[in-house]
């Protein structure tokens, strides 16, 4: 959960966050979710976080099918 998605993503690429993205350099922004409130984010991201692997997997590709790098139009 972060309130400046593009600070965030920069972060984790340059694997200064310790964590899953750190320890297998996962470095494209694959999904992410807008929420109206910190508590609204914090909530679904507990939920997601307790799904399996493939629940996560189908998410990603009804959004995006070829696991495209958002980040590049998040900076413009």
């Amino acid at each position: 959960m972060t309130n400046d998605l593009v600070r965030r993503v920069s972060e984790h690429r340059q694997s200064i966050v310790d964590g899953f993205s750190k320890t297998y350099k996962t470095h494209r922004l694959v999904w992410y979710e807008v929420h109206d409130n910190p508590e609204a984010a914090i909530q679904r991201e507990k939920q997601i976080k307790k799904w399996e692997r493939a629940w996560k997997t189908r998410e990603i590709e009804k959004q995006n099918p070829y696991w495209k790098d958002l980040a590049e139009d998040l900076n413009g």
